[in-house]
């Protein structure tokens, strides 16, 4: 078994990012779905639906969830499904680099993903003065 991967996300963010590491990769070696939160949005009203994606994705292992931004409706929506009782990690700032890092250590564990997912957002960002 293997953690599974949710990103919650406003409109058009996780579903590009998903479909572009899809192109990249092939297969995605975790269970990953996004689940997108409308501008306009009540999170209180969508928790049913995202704790449906979240159970979609859970597969034993607990549930790592990315957000685009700390803060914000997508962040706030994922802290009260890591109320819900599923062991859930979450992590902010989601990028394509964020999310191949988290691909390309399936075998990791819900203890050790998040670091894995920060580092490859933080090592993903190069200044480049070339």
């Amino acid at each position: 078994m293997a953690c599974g991967v949710l990103l919650i996300t406003h409109p058009g963010v996780g579903s590009s990012l998903l479909s572009v590491a899809h192109i990249l990769l092939r297969t995605l070696p975790l269970k990953t779905e996004a689940f997108e939160v409308p501008f306009d949005a009540d999170p209180d009203a969508l928790l049913p639906q995202a704790s449906a994606a979240l159970r979609r994705v859970e597969d034993g292992e607990g549930v790592l969830v990315l957000t685009d931004v700390y803060g914000a409706s997508p962040s706030n929506l994922a802290k009260k499904l890591a109320q819900l009782g599923t062991p859930v990690r979450r992590v902010s700032a989601l990028s394509l680099p964020m999310l191949l890092r988290v691909m390309n250590y399936p075998e990791q564990g819900l203890d050790q993903l998040p670091a894995t997912a920060a580092a490859g957002t933080r090592n993903g960002a190069i200044i480049d003065d070339a």
